[in-house]
């Protein structure tokens, strides 16, 4: 029987964006992460949830060894302005280039500041809606929301 048509195609359709969902420090309530986890997978995102309590050291690997675009921090605790910039530096360190990092929490808006000046595309406080940090995410991972 004679083949019809392309034996082969090439898919130019890009992957869909590959997040990372990480609790950093000793925090542990996750509830609002794995909200923001389940409403990017909606939205059409990939999306590595890593749970509690992880080390910057292990999230950057996990970014790297999952090809991640976005690395979404979720903090409570605190300890953000220790945390997150010791993600930052580690992407640096090793060299990664085009992984975003965004954040949520409880963030004071001079740290959300701060944490803007080191590279951070997006930071999220309570009230946030889910549109919000859908569409900033996908501008953090070099994607315009259709």
């Amino acid at each position: 029987m004679p083949l019809r048509g392309k034996t082969s195609e090439v898919s130019t359709k890009e992957r869909p964006l590959r997040v990372i969902i990480a609790k950093p420090g000793l925090d542990g309530h996750d509830r609002g992460a794995k909200v923001v986890a389940r409403a990017l997978r909606d939205a059409g995102m990939e999306v590595i949830y890593l749970g509690l309590r992880q080390t910057p050291e292990t999230i950057v690997e996990a970014a790297i060894e999952e090809d991640a675009d976005v690395i979404g921090l979720s903090l409570l605790s605190g300890a953000h302005m220790s945390l997150i910039p010791r993600v930052m530096k580690l992407l640096k360190d090793k060299k990664v280039r085009g992984v975003s990092v965004v954040a949520g929490g409880i963030i004071p808006d001079e740290d959300a500041t701060r944490l803007r000046k080191i590279g951070v595309k997006g930071i999220f406080g309570p009230g946030s809606t889910l549109e919000t940090i859908i569409q900033q995410v996908q501008n953090a991972g070099g994607r315009h929301a259709s």
